[in-house]
């Protein structure tokens, strides 16, 4: 026996381990008298840019150009604002669990067996993620061809709306001195910059609990110059040449297609056309996330031949790189009960080895008391969620669900301590591709990552899972972990835990190769399909035709330091500055 009531324990702490306290009110919505949804637009309507896409990329990028053009931000989702489980830290999970149609996570699963989700959402993937902020490291801006200067300063205009210092709590003072004795130095303090050693990074959630999201740049967009567009899905980008329309007439020969609308349809199913104005300096941007601009580009006719005219779709250009390149940062996590309270805590220590694993953290604890008239949210744990369920996927039926969750609000508060650790590796090396599973651009497309087919990818995992054991028995962390349960029986616990679809294996627990395999996880950082140097230029222009850029993940061979937000939502900035330079510079010209 090993103490009390152990397996229940740790059943229920897989449930509680990303459980908030505190309730709090939603963020204020700010008055955005130039967002509405698709159903107002008119049938047909012009601008100078044209973005698709009000992501993590798209709501810098539509704030900047509009300083000096007028602008079409074009969203699939509705507004983060006003909704309580996206502005408050207490309910992070509940977005995650909501499959309802209209949720601002559209889940999908891998052609690997990983359940994932994909923003539908003002604000992209900073509504929906777990807000740890931290910038890309030199090198990476460098291979990128990035003028660090402006790099810095797009950072900086980020950084004043969105990004706070964490509080540091027991918990997670006590996973960054574990990590310094486990090897991980030297300690960097906070800092958004990307140091090898260990260091205390940002937050998008303020003080007082509230998410503060890429939606929040709008702030800065001119309302006289920028429409936004809500639940408008976006069907098609049409294509001109020499005064042809390209979505009447087939296209053949060498001159190129340029880019000048879109046809998009409300959440009452009218379509609508938006234009670009006459002007060379005129663009459509694709802003659409690692699904949806190479899903996108392909439904226009840009993308492999052979696929498609698979899917009956014109070709306006042939470009097989398309939906290639793609790859999602592997998760691997263990478990750890503990003895000891412990705060609640989202990703705020990160551990920057040199062997190419990044480590992180989070806690949680029961917020609900016993008898409370608040019910409990078993956060990224619930049986419903799918991320880290403690219902098997295939077993989720209303009736599971409803059981699992009585069991869990049976359980004592004693069995809602603990956190856990994981590891994510740096890239990564192995790469899948996207394909359409059809024409419709409401269903997701299929996906392929191929975790860890790359050998680096896995030794790197290993190599991390290791560190995290290195962690777990320090003596910095000791106050938080029973000295009786050994990290293997933690280990062996985790592989038996359903969080994928995958087949466990006998030697989960005694072959590390082996538990990464079976017990992969996403961290919702995947990225490629429509990359630099394959389909886009170093300006994010799409290869073969005009008028049309691409910039958000999607354009990233790696993933940018060890949480891409921050980069993703400078990126948006970055290029809209460089944009409008070269506005001005075309008008003075001229």
């Amino acid at each position: 026996m090993m103490g009390f009531g152990f397996s229940r324990l740790t059943f229920a702490l897989l449930a509680a381990i990303l459980f908030f306290h505190g309730f709090c009110n939603s963020q204020e919505d700010p008055y955005y008298r130039f967002v509405q949804h698709a159903t107002s637009a008119p049938t047909v309507s012009y601008y100078d840019y044209i973005i698709i896409g009000g992501g993590t990329s798209g709501c810098p990028l539509a704030a900047t150009l509009s300083r000096n053009a007028s602008v079409l931000l074009i969203e699939r989702g509705g507004s983060p604002y006003g909704n309580q489980n996206i502005s408050n830290l207490a309910s992070f999970a509940n977005t995650l669990s909501d499959y309802s149609p209209t949720s601002p996570a559209h889940h999908f699963v891998s052609e690997d067996g990983v359940r994932n989700a994909r923003a539908r959402v003002l604000g992209g993937g900073s509504c929906l993620n777990a807000g740890f902020y931290t910038r890309a490291d030199t090198e990476y801006v460098k291979e990128a061809g990035w003028d660090d200067k402006l790099v810095n300063q797009s950072y900086r205009w980020v950084e004043k709306v969105v990004a706070n210092e964490p509080p540091m709590l027991q918990w997670q003072s006590a996973v960054r001195d574990g990590l310094l004795e486990a090897g991980i130095t030297p300690y960097n303090g906070f800092t958004y910059d990307h140091i090898y050693g260990t260091k205390v990074g940002g937050t998008i959630f303020d003080g007082r609990g509230h998410r503060h999201t890429a939606a929040d740049l709008l702030k800065h967009a001119d309302p006289r110059r920028l429409t936004v567009l809500l639940r408008g899905t976006v069907h098609k980008i049409t294509f001109r040449i020499k005064g042809k329309n390209l979505h009447h007439n087939n296209f053949s020969g060498k001159a190129r297609p340029t880019a000048h609308g879109v046809i998009f349809r409300d959440e009452s199913g009218v379509k609508h056309r938006a234009y670009l104005n006459k002007g060379s300096k005129n663009e459509i941007v694709l802003s659409a996330g690692a699904l949806g601009s190479p899903q996108l580009l392909m439904l226009s006719g840009v993308g492999p031949a052979e696929h498609l005219t698979f899917h009956k779709i014109r070709v306006v250009v042939d470009r097989p790189m398309v939906g290639q390149g793609m790859s999602d940062n592997p998760m691997n996590a263990i478990y750890v009960p503990s003895p000891s309270p412990v705060e609640v805590s989202l990703i705020q220590v990160v551990g920057i080895t040199r062997f190419g694993t990044y480590i992180e953290a989070a806690s949680g604890a029961n917020f609900a008391a016993q008898g409370s008239a608040i019910p409990r949210n078993f956060g990224m744990f619930s049986p419903q969620i799918g991320q880290l369920a403690t219902v098997p996927p295939k077993q989720r039926t209303p009736e599971a669900i409803a059981k699992a969750v009585e069991a869990m609000n049976a359980l004592s508060d004693e069995a809602f301590r603990g956190g856990f650790l994981l590891e994510k590796i740096m890239g990564p090396i192995s790469t899948g591709h996207l394909e359409l599973r059809s024409r419709n651009p409401e269903h997701n497309p299929s996906v392929t990552f191929n975790y860890f087919k790359h050998p680096t990818d896995l030794k790197r995992c290993v190599d991390g899972i290791n560190t995290i054991r290195k962690v777990i028995e320090s003596r910095a962390f000791s106050r938080f972990r029973y000295p009786y349960i050994s990290v293997g029986a933690l280990i062996n616990m985790t592989a038996n835990f359903p969080v994928n679809l995958l087949p466990r294996h006998d030697n989960d627990s005694t072959s590390m190769e082996q538990f990464c395999k079976d017990t992969v996880m996403t961290i919702w950082h995947y990225h490629g399909g429509c990359q630099v140097g394959r389909v886009v230029d170093h300006d994010y222009r799409v290869l073969g035709v005009d008028a049309l850029r691409v910039i958000d993940g999607s354009t990233f061979n790696y993933s940018p330091g060890t949480n891409p937000q921050a980069t993703v939502m400078m990126l948006g900035r970055y290029m809209g500055v460089r944009m409008l330079r070269e506005r001005l510079t075309m008008e003075e010209s001229s």
